[in-house]
């Protein structure tokens, strides 16, 4: 009762200088114990890749806040995870991943239905799919959820899962454009799994006894995400619920962050985002998000799914929990630290200009085009003349106190995993670890 009380007592006289703080309660999809173990298996089983030696884990693993230590990762051509992986002499990768691998923290709550740093994948019920996706209409039925879809795409990125030009009948399939469909890369990847007894076995009292498809394992890696990776016990969780105090430093944070700092005007909602989309001048890092025949090394962010200009370098809002486990930070890892990350926020466009390249953590990959658009004034310039974001400023001390209080967002129990790794994988492959 004493925490209740002090609780309530702090948070009323939070409100009196600060915006309204989120509901503290959210919506998560739910499954059944089967579906989710399945889930772990395939989420952990380089069976999914086109060459047997990429899992989703190996880019979104918990040992890295799930996702991988690094600003721009290596799929295919690298040996090991995180930072300090190796390139494969034997297939060397053709380049870097060109944008950060997002952390997997809360995507089972029902708000997040727009997922990818550009928000390319999205639900839309007026879709025969059910859903918004690059593939358009040649999207397959059957997911249950953007989350379900979103797990799938990777497979299908030559230099994430599928493996390069002629490497195997995966890798082959997506470069002559066979994705979906009974010849596609999906059907090839779903018939492996069919093929192995214990994940046949597994899927029979979910499916019956139909081949499985390939929404079938998006349908259970998503089950599987949205229960090990749910992070709603930290002590701001429990702040709100009335369950628990904060330290005085992140109470002035909370205040800030909620208050005149603007923090919450895109970071809002009990997972710090409002599921949109921002250009706040990140510095663009890596090869850039470009199709086949183009040479640039720009990402336009959400301007290369809608076609408006008005979206060009506007990235999604991510979620701020776990932040303490989950940098490098922003689209393309560009910021080493959570402080970076926030100072840049105070001013945007001087950040950006006066950008610092050793803050990014990038395995050795000879004669990839990290910094190339950043040594182009004009590039530059014109991420900068998109910027959006006008906060207003803050010294040391309340910068120390705002990073305090994001310290409050980490959900120490989430870390140590619910399911956890598994020790082997029905396909015999070799588990990320």
């Amino acid at each position: 009762m004493k925490y209740l009380t002090a609780a309530l007592i702090s948070l009323q006289a939070t409100c009196l200088t600060a915006g309204p703080l989120p509901d503290p309660q959210a919506e998560f999809r739910t499954a059944s114990e089967a579906e989710i173990e399945l889930g772990q298996l395939l989420f952990f089983d380089p069976i999914l890749s086109g060459n047997r030696n990429m899992a989703c884990a190996s880019c979104h693993h918990p040992r890295f806040g799930t996702s991988d230590g690094m600003s721009l990762g290596i799929g295919e051509g690298a040996v090991g995870i995180g930072p300090d992986l190796k390139l494969d002499p034997d297939n060397r990768p053709e380049q870097r991943i060109p944008r950060n691998s997002p952390a997997l923290w809360n995507l089972g709550a029902v708000e997040f239905t727009s997922l990818f740093h550009d928000g390319r994948l999205q639900e839309d019920a007026g879709r025969p799919s059910g859903l918004r996706t690059p593939l358009g209409e040649d999207m397959a039925s059957g997911f249950n959820s953007a989350l379900a879809a979103q797990a799938m795409f990777p497979v299908l990125s030559g230099d994430e899962m599928a493996g390069h030009y002629s490497e195997n009948e995966v890798s082959r399939a997506v470069r002559q454009g066979l994705l979906t469909g009974p010849d596609g890369a999906w059907a090839l990847l779903a018939a492996r799994v069919d093929a192995i007894p214990a994940y046949r076995a597994a899927f029979d009292p979910i499916i019956g006894a139909r081949p499985i498809a390939f929404t079938d394992i998006g349908n259970v890696i998503a089950d599987f995400i949205a229960f090990e990776f749910r992070a709603d016990q930290s002590p701001f969780d429990l702040y709100l619920r009335g369950e628990g105090e904060l330290p005085e430093n992140a109470l002035r944070g909370m205040e800030l962050f909620y208050g005149e700092a603007g923090c919450s005007a895109c970071h809002s909602g009990l997972f710090q985002t409002d599921q949109g989309f921002h250009a706040i001048a990140m510095p663009q890092i890596g090869p850039g998000k470009a199709a086949s025949f183009e040479t640039h090394n720009r990402d336009h962010g959400r301007m290369r799914v809608t076609g408006d200009p008005v979206d060009a370098y506007r990235f999604r809002t991510p979620s701020l929990r776990n932040l303490s486990v989950t940098g490098p930070y922003g689209h393309t890892g560009s910021f080493a630290t959570i402080e970076a990350t926030v100072r840049h926020h105070l001013d945007p466009v001087e950040s950006l200009r006066t950008y610092d390249p050793g803050q990014a953590i990038l395995p050795d990959l000879p004669g990839s085009p990290d910094f190339v658009l950043m040594s182009k004034p004009d590039q530059v310039e014109d991420i900068a003349a998109a910027n959006e974001l006008d906060l207003p400023e803050l010294d040391d001390t309340q910068v120390a106190d705002i990073l305090a209080f994001l310290a409050t967002l980490t959900d120490a129990a989430s870390l140590k995993g619910r399911l956890g790794i598994p020790d082997v994988v029905p396909s015999g492959l070799k588990v990320p670890r």
